[in-house]
């Protein structure tokens, strides 16, 4: 398996959270919103500036800015 950060994944694509590259508030948040180790997530739409990026993670679609999906580790 390849690893590489959560930005790099292309739409329509699905990958492996492997770890986070965050500390404090910004780590709280991610892991609240269900983004921890061994959870699948597939990248869905793109906005039209490419910044954000939405997800499907546990059946729930968010949306992250660029410079967090920067810090998530996945598997691809």
């Amino acid at each position: 398996m390849k690893t590489t950060t959560l930005d790099k994944l292309d739409m329509n694509n699905r990958a492996v959270i492997l770890d986070l590259n965050c500390k404090g508030d910004l780590r709280r948040r991610l892991l609240d919103l269900g983004l921890v180790n061994g959870t699948n997530i597939k990248a869905v739409l793109k906005s039209p500036m490419g910044n954000p990026i939405a997800y499907d993670i546990r059946g729930t679609t968010i949306a992250l800015r660029k410079e967090d999906s920067k810090l998530i580790n996945v598997y691809l």
